[in-house]
């Protein structure tokens, strides 16, 4: 257990500067992109024209690239759920209109765009059952998740620095694979997204750095309690129609490992990279136990390394009801 107090006070001192993260994290709403800018015109005379070339290198498209798309656009539909469990984490008053709570909703606002531009060129594209689709979305909703985090903001930004360098990874990946044949617009609707990703990660990891600097054992016990776990990707619940909660993920996160899209190693990577940015190595004056946490993380990558080098990837490909035969 930790010391929820201690957490709201931490929270109540970081929510002063609450202000200047949004100014340099995230965009105004006047300036940023939306998802027309990217979608063909329906106005426009070369309406059907660009319709067809999108819908042409959609059918080119690989298999295990195509079902990790529709995935990550899943992934990013269920947004209701993460906004909801952000606002219930200790130290966010959702009642306020500033403050941590403005953050939470101004995040989310930027987010919300990323499903929407991947749902309708999903449904442009003309290569997607859009009702199964949608049959999942609504489950991953409706079934939530549990991150292992509980309503303590310290381990809940361990979870989003790590998660949101995990989807600029795989946004950025499918982009790149899109443009290596030929797709190029396709590749910028991923490589916006990816950025707008890039930006939030490195918000999170700006919100832990600071957290070290005014409690540092325990957010170096919350680091290391979230990595003891395992961090699991939200939509680690997801599932088609007629099945349970949880019996697809395997099958989606074999499907994006072979596509290379995102892999074990990437998982090393990241971890690897947040130990850097919050100099975990360096991090002093801690209590005997946090000092045992450190040296417990430091350690984790190569831990990790050798088990991933022995695991061989996935060759069973399964047949996803997302995808038209």
């Amino acid at each position: 257990m930790y010391n929820k107090l201690v957490r709201i006070e931490v929270m109540r001192n970081l929510g002063k500067e609450v202000d200047d993260f949004i100014s340099s994290y995230l965009t105004p709403v006047e300036k940023i992109w939306q998802p027309t800018d990217f979608l063909p015109d329906p106005s426009a005379d070369s309406f059907k024209h660009d319709v067809e070339e999108l819908q042409t290198y959609a059918q080119e498209m690989g298999y295990d690239l195509f079902v990790t798309l529709i995935g990550d656009c899943i992934t990013e539909e269920a947004l209701p759920s993460y906004e909801s469990w952000i606002m219930g984490i200790d130290g966010v008053e959702q009642e306020n209109r500033s403050g941590w709570s403005q953050w939470v909703r101004s995040w989310t606002a930027e987010e919300n765009r990323h499903g929407d531009l991947l749902n309708k060129y999903l449904y442009l594209c003309g290569r997607v059952n859009m009702r199964e689709v949608e049959i999942t979305t609504q489950y991953l909703i409706q079934d939530g998740f549990d991150i292992g985090t509980s309503m303590d903001p310290y381990r809940n930004f361990v979870y989003t620095s790590f998660q949101e360098t995990a989807t600029n990874i795989s946004h950025r990946r499918v982009g790149s694979l899109a443009k290596q044949t030929g797709n190029t617009k396709l590749s910028r609707m991923c490589g916006v997204i990816a950025a707008d990703e890039a930006r939030h990660a490195k918000a999170y990891k700006q919100f832990v750095t600071r957290i070290f600097e005014l409690d540092p054992s325990e957010m170096m016990l919350a680091f290391e309690d979230m990595m003891r776990k395992k961090i699991v990707m939200p939509a680690h619940l997801m599932r088609e129609s007629g099945q349970k909660a949880g019996e697809l993920w395997g099958h989606f996160s074999d499907a994006a490992q072979r596509a290379m899209v995102y892999t074990g190693q990437d998982y090393i990577n990241i971890l690897s990279d947040l130990l850097a940015d919050w100099k975990i190595e360096h991090i002093s004056g801690l209590t005997e136990k946090a000092e045992k946490a450190q040296e417990y993380l430091m350690k984790l990558p190569a831990r990790l390394q050798r088990i991933t080098d022995r695991i061989a990837t996935p060759d069973l490909e399964y047949q996803f009801k997302w995808v038209k035969s």
